[in-house]
């Protein structure tokens, strides 16, 4: 009987936790809807950068949080992603008038493709790119990872300042078709946070923490190093390519200045705040981070209080984030949630306990 008991707690407090899943959502949807509709264009535009962050950040934990391989390269697969989607979604005579320099090879300068294609084309090619740096960069570790991944990012920024039939060199790509909207950005958001959650909970997220931990030991145990690295590499390469795509289509207009490392610094900034191996901190960093960076714009243009005029100081935001970070490297060393998520099982307990 007891067993039965357990048995059919357990089945409830399972559909508890799908109902409580499925509620969410809606609420979610319903959220997004009536921010379309009510909210001005600006604060809009900072919800749609809070999903990116989200994208950007969770895809980045992956590679640096579970797997443990710290790549500064994101900038670089965002860089890959942004361009591919805005070339196949810019039409042809958008094209056409922004490669005054020199044309657009062919057949790009005649193809355009919906908006969801171009955004998975680009998460592609990121991924591919994303194997073709890390097969020979992850028998790297640490610093030396880092410095290989940080090459890359500069090396495809600086083929994007070169390579003027295909990027346009410096003057970048205007005119980019703005398809990123609320339901584009979360829906890729909450896609990303699903599908990496899954991976995380399986034996491959399992396999990929042991090669974290102890790279000998996991080895020893039957653990495929390579194959594990490089799947959170590839994986986390495609949902940056994924993030670059939709920002690309939000702001309308890139160039190689776009993906500078001071991206990727930014992105790391979340990650570490929100706490390593933790998706909930990612997304809750993520937001926090956008919305603050927006708040504090004011602190960098001029201010008058009374007599005292106070001149404006650029990069005072940076600043006020670095003592941010440091404080929480200083009194929270695994970050803001260390390696906690956010579960209903706390409630669906309770739930089921009273009855």
């Amino acid at each position: 009987m007891e067993t039965m008991s357990s048995y059919a707690d357990s089945t409830r407090a399972m559909r508890l936790k799908r109902l409580f899943t499925i509620a969410s959502l809606i609420a979610l949807g319903l959220s997004l809807v009536w921010a379309n509709h009510r909210l001005d264009p600006y604060m809009v535009r900072i919800l749609n950068l809070c999903a990116i962050n989200i994208i950007l950040a969770t895809s980045l934990n992956l590679i640096f949080g579970f797997a443990g391989q710290f790549s500064l390269g994101h900038a670089g697969f965002m860089a890959v992603g942004a361009y591919a989607c805005a070339l196949l979604t810019m039409t042809p005579a958008q094209k056409e008038a922004t490669f005054i320099i020199s044309p657009l090879i062919r057949p790009l300068a005649t193809i355009q493709l919906p908006f969801l294609p171009a955004i998975l084309i680009g998460g592609i090619l990121a991924a591919i790119f994303g194997f073709i740096i890390g097969a020979p960069t992850l028998r790297l570790r640490g610093d030396y990872l880092a410095i290989a991944s940080l090459g890359f990012a500069e090396i495809i920024r600086v083929v994007g300042n070169n390579a003027i039939p295909i990027t346009n060199g410096a003057l970048g790509l205007k005119g980019i078709p703005e398809y990123t909207n609320l339901y584009w950005s979360w829906g890729a958001a909450a896609i990303t946070i699903f599908i990496i959650k899954r991976l995380v909970d399986s034996s491959y997220g399992r396999a990929m923490m042991a090669v974290r931990e102890n790279e000998i030991a996991a080895e020893v145990m039957g653990v495929s190093l390579f194959y594990h690295k490089v799947l959170a590499f590839v994986i986390g390469s495609f949902f940056a390519g994924v993030g670059g795509a939709l920002l690309a289509n939000l702001v309308t207009t890139i160039d190689p200045k776009t993906f500078i490392f001071i991206l990727t610094f930014n992105i790391l900034i979340i990650v570490v705040i929100g706490g390593l191996a933790s998706i909930t901190g990612s997304c809750l960093a993520a937001i926090g981070y956008t919305i603050l960076l927006e708040a504090l714009r004011p602190l960098e243009a001029p201010m008058t209080i009374g007599p005292v005029h106070i001149p404006g100081v650029p990069g005072l935001r940076m600043v006020i984030f670095s003592l941010v970070l440091l404080a929480v490297i200083l009194f929270y060393r695994q970050g803001l949630m260390g390696k906690r998520e956010f579960g209903w099982g706390w409630l669906v307990r309770r739930m089921v306990r009273k009855t």
